[in-house]
């Protein structure tokens, strides 16, 4: 799970980087490298939670059909 989201993060990052940060990569006007960790972290915490969610919903789903209910 933290594999897959670790390559998203990457992937998505990249891209929000190049469309957000892509004039100060290009020019002299600084970098604000907040920004930048912040366009890989919340891609990498959305890929998370949303495979832990769907992970917990399959246990509780699997979970449901054994005990009968």
């Amino acid at each position: 799970m933290i594999w897959r989201s670790i390559r998203v993060s990457l992937v998505v990052g990249a891209l929000l980087n190049l469309i957000n940060q892509g004039g100060a990569l290009w020019s002299d006007v600084p970098v604000n490298w907040w920004h930048v960790a912040m366009n890989f972290m919340v891609p990498f915490l959305v890929a998370t939670y949303s495979a832990w969610a769907a992970e917990s919903r399959r246990k509780a789903m699997q979970k449901g059909r054994h005990s009968g209910g």
